[in-house]
């Protein structure tokens, strides 16, 4: 669970109730203490926000982000979770209008069976569209499809004040482009206006194949520059001549659909004993990985959710490490870079023996339209680390290879990155305090990751 609730309420706003609650990322890094109200109807945001009890808060989705981006400890949220209605729907267009509580999995459930699909879905359903607009997510067709703010129309932004906005491209160009990417710190995001993908059926046709090198990952991710959708699991504990080895996936719409997965989950009942996810058990967990895919490769026909979501059938699966959770570090360096940078990385976190099984390596095409948004063309890795004592040396470690390659942090994943980090790695960052400062003069939209990084 993400959130804590006691029995008691205090009443401070004609229309707004205020808890105290804990709230925690989805790394489970520790715990943040604050008052939160818990709108169902949109109206209510505003009420929230005028509140006294409001003043100094954030907005919290569906408690995805892994690390402080929607955690305001000492302070004040807003819990969107209820606000999860779609408003309107333009069969030509594809046009989706959603609350911002409205999740991927409510939007496949809904119109998948009808041939549409999210744009680009990250990798977990439960993501709600707000979180994904303040993280201007992506997937694993970056490199053709660009992130979730080239897909948005417009949407409707919440300010300190309790008036509300509607932005796009042409209308107050400068706030889309901050709120896109902007981690929940320009307003309260109330309403989206998202242009769907048409697809031809709910299922995809999946080819798997081996890779020995980083390499060979790197020109076959390049080879399949034209595939729909391309992705890497990638042992980060293999070393030498096998550094970087893993399996590529790449998947294509199928013409005809299968039949669709039988509910239920499967769900970690406990916090898993640390001494499970060791060096050891690790190498040996990668290597039946890896072999599970035959020598030649294989193809299969999958439900989409089964490739996009592959995680999902694990309700809870971050107490695969313990109670003392995770940091999950994800870094994008340019193209030219991607060698020997992304061998510096795999070669720290090898030495450290920090990595865990779940490790990713994408391609990306486009430059992400916001501000702060993390996507450039190049490519993308995402580890999972345990917390440990050395985990934060890691991850500095980890930060300054980044920065000398020219890459960049995702603040979505993010539990650790220096201000001076961010500085430089987003080199639009005073455009978008400019833009924040006018849109919120009082800086009464706070988190601890904005806290932390000095964003003001």
């Amino acid at each position: 669970m993400n959130l804590v609730l006691p029995t008691h309420a205090v009443r401070v706003a004609s229309n707004v109730a205020w808890r105290s609650v804990a709230l925690r990322g989805w790394g489970r890094l520790g715990s943040a203490p604050c008052q939160a109200a818990r709108p169902e109807r949109l109206r209510e945001v505003a009420d929230a926000l005028l509140a006294e009890g409001g003043r100094n808060l954030i907005a919290h989705g569906g408690g995805r982000s892994y690390g402080d981006a929607g955690l305001n400890g000492g302070g004040a949220a807003v819990l969107t979770a209820r606000l999860n209605r779609m408003l309107a729907f333009d069969a030509e267009t594809g046009v989706l209008v959603a609350e911002p509580g409205v999740t991927f999995a409510d939007i496949i459930a809904a119109f998948l069976p009808r041939g549409w699909l999210p744009p680009t879905p990250p990798g977990t359903a439960f993501a709600t569209l707000g979180g994904a607009v303040a993280n201007d997510v992506h997937g694993k067709n970056q490199h053709a499809a660009g992130c979730l703010g080239h897909h948005l129309e417009w949407l409707d932004l919440t300010l300190a004040d309790g008036t509300t906005r509607r932005l796009s491209p042409t209308g107050d160009a400068e706030a889309f482009q901050a709120t896109i990417g902007g981690i929940g710190l320009t307003g309260i995001i109330t309403a989206v206006a998202l242009r769907l993908l048409r697809v031809p059926s709910n299922a995809m046709v999946v080819r798997r194949r081996r890779i020995a090198g980083l390499e060979e990952y790197l020109e076959a991710f390049r080879t399949a520059r034209d595939a729909s959708w391309s992705v890497g699991w990638i042992d980060a504990l293999a070393g030498g001549a096998t550094l970087g080895r893993g399996v590529l996936e790449t998947a294509e719409h199928a013409t005809e659909s299968v039949a669709i997965p039988a509910a239920g989950t499967r769900r970690m009942p406990f916090d898993a004993p640390g001494f499970l996810l060791n060096p050891l058990s690790i190498r040996a967990f990668n290597a039946a990985y890896w072999r599970r895919v035959p020598a030649g490769g294989d193809e299969q026909v999958m439900h989409a959710n089964r490739f996009l979501f592959p995680l999902d059938g694990i309700g809870a699966w971050n107490r695969l490490y313990g109670w003392r959770g995770f940091h999950q570090f994800q870094c994008v360096l340019p193209e030219a870079e991607a060698p020997r940078g992304l061998r510096l990385l795999l070669e720290a976190v090898g030495q450290a023996g920090a990595a865990s099984f779940l490790a990713v390596l994408k391609w990306m095409g486009r430059p992400g339209v916001g501000m702060l948004s993390f996507a450039q063309p190049g490519f993308t890795l995402a580890l999972d680390i345990p917390a440990r004592p050395a985990s934060r040396a890691l991850l500095l470690r980890l930060e300054r290879i980044t920065r000398d390659h020219g890459g960049r942090i995702y603040l979505a994943k993010d539990s650790a990155l220096s201000p001076q980090g961010m500085a430089e790695m987003y080199p639009r960052l005073a455009d978008f305090q400019r833009v924040r400062a006018r849109l919120d003069p009082q800086g009464r939209l706070s988190s601890d990751m904005s806290r932390r990084l000095g964003l003001g």
